[in-house]
């Protein structure tokens, strides 16, 4: 796929993002969340929160993943440091992984902002808790998205045996997959939550790929 494309699906998924948000503020809001807090597209967020319920089962194992996705996180994080040290330069590290740790911070900036500029509140409250926790976007599907997508993009790079690079890459595709779905099943985000913690991954992701590819020329 070409830059242009690439840099074209990112903006495209980030106004997409930014009209989603827009929608959320403006169309069809109403009290439909614990404690009286109100969400935007109510109608269609309350039809798909009935649909499904809540299944802490699944909010546990999209936990498990989430954490599958930091230690992924935690290896690239160690095969860059480890160039560092060797190479003795910043400059001489793989610039796929300087531009990992680029998207990383985004991610935990992204995360950061909409912990404190609060789009939705969860649809239930969590155990332990007293009062609803920032929804949107999904930061779970967001951080498992991101991690695991670049994941893919990185490991033919690493791992030359196809097999092996091949079952990672199914592996890493699997794990988003479940988390997507076991995160919008579970019942502790409204549909759009995911839809957004979807088109923000989307946008980063093929930003980073742009980029990457870019330089790689």
């Amino acid at each position: 796929m070409k830059n242009k494309v690439k840099f074209l699906i990112s903006g495209v998924s980030a106004i997409l993002f930014a009209l989603l948000i827009a929608v959320l503020r403006l169309v069809d809001v109403a009290p439909a969340g614990p404690q009286g807090t109100s969400i935007g597209l109510s109608h269609l967020n309350k039809s798909v929160a009935n649909l499904t319920g809540v299944n802490m089962l699944w909010y546990d194992i999209t936990d498990w993943l989430g954490v599958a996705a930091i230690l992924t996180a935690f290896v690239f994080t160690i095969v860059g440091l480890v160039q560092l040290i060797k190479r003795k330069s910043l400059l001489k590290v793989d610039g796929e992984l300087l531009w990992l740790g680029g998207l990383y911070l985004l991610v935990i900036g992204i995360y950061i902002l909409f912990e404190n500029v609060i789009i939705n509140y969860r649809p239930i409250i969590m155990p332990g808790c007293t009062n609803p926790e920032a929804s949107f976007p999904s930061s779970h599907t967001m951080i498992v998205c991101v991690i695991m997508g670049s994941a893919i993009m990185l490991i033919g790079r690493y791992i030359k045996k196809k097999p092996l690079c091949s079952g990672l890459q199914i592996i890493c595709t699997a794990i988003i997959a479940v988390t997507v779905v076991g995160r919008l099943i579970s019942g502790v985000h409204w549909f759009t939550d995911i839809m957004g913690g979807i088109l923000i991954s989307s946008a980063l992701l093929a930003l980073y790929s742009g980029i990457t590819q870019k330089t790689d020329k």
